[in-house]
């Protein structure tokens, strides 16, 4: 399954949002260097899908706020 986010980093809270069938967008607590943000994202996903960490990949996106993600299943 392939969905679009678009992440805000540095967020109060962590949180997902459903925007449409295949668009979410997700506030992460870490900071967007170092890939911090990118790897927040996987772990929430994660736990959002019910999935393991290994199931989420990045195929676009991994230095912009616009991602494209790959649910394995």
């Amino acid at each position: 399954m392939i969905i679009h986010i678009k992440v805000k980093a540095n967020s109060k809270r962590e949180s997902v949002e459903k925007i449409s069938e295949n668009e979410y967008c997700l506030r992460v607590n870490a900071p967007a260097q170092e890939g911090k943000a990118n790897k927040a994202v996987i772990k929430l996903l994660s736990e959002f899908f019910d999935i393991p960490k290994s199931m989420v990949i990045i195929l676009k996106g991994e230095t912009n706020r616009n991602k494209t993600i790959e649910l394995l299943e």
